[in-house]
């Protein structure tokens, strides 16, 4: 019972700590952004962090980080972090489409062995090389506004309704499938689309 007098009650902190595998240890405030932590690591870190595991667990950047935790940073190297890197990409790319051509539809189905994808343009003519130069540069305009990817939860219902009203017939029908009573979608500015897994913060 020599440590008995050594353990008493204290006051809640309003800090956490991270702890990273190389040893090093990360202080900040309770509820701060995972993204604000790594920053200090990302200084020194050659490849960028797209994500992290926190406690075992796969999260974005944008996770809240609310007790004392390992983290291991995930980085652009990885499988993992490629995908958070290629499916932001995508979003982006959906996004700009939707505001230079909002009454057409943009289908991007077909991952390739190169780690492309096969985009198909419905309700307009094919894009041109011009199409193409515009949305390039409205995705780099999208990219420097650096607004956030933000995730919302909307009900099966809502987003049927969503997804019908923009014309994409395949996602009416996955959600129709769909056992649970709700949906996770991404938003960026007023576009919204469900994707398979994380993505980074932003744009920029």
């Amino acid at each position: 019972m020599e440590n008995q007098d050594q353990i008493q009650f204290v006051s809640p902190r309003d800090t956490v700590e991270i702890h990273l595998p190389d040893g090093q240890t990360i202080s900040g405030p309770r509820g701060g952004r995972l993204e604000d932590f790594l920053k200090v690591y990302q200084a020194a870190s050659r490849n960028p962090i797209t994500g992290a595991v926190v406690n075992g667990k796969l999260e974005e950047l944008s996770y809240s980080v609310e007790i004392d935790a390992r983290v291991k940073p995930v980085s652009m190297r990885e499988a993992d972090g490629m995908r958070f890197y290629r499916r932001s990409l995508t979003f982006l790319l959906e996004t700009a489409f939707h505001e230079i051509f909002p009454d057409a539809i943009l289908t991007i189905d077909h991952s390739v062995t190169s780690g492309g994808y096969y985009c198909q343009v419905y309700r307009r003519p094919p894009l041109t090389q011009e199409d193409l130069r515009v949305l390039e540069d409205k995705m780099k305009d999208l990219v420097k506004q650096d607004l956030p990817f933000t995730r919302i939860k909307l009900s099966i219902e809502e987003g049927i309704r969503y997804f019908e009203e923009q014309g994409y017939k395949s996602k009416v029908r996955l959600l129709h499938h769909r056992k649970k009573d709700y949906v996770t979608l991404y938003q960026l500015k007023d576009h919204l689309d469900y994707h398979h897994g994380y993505m980074v913060p932003s744009p920029g």
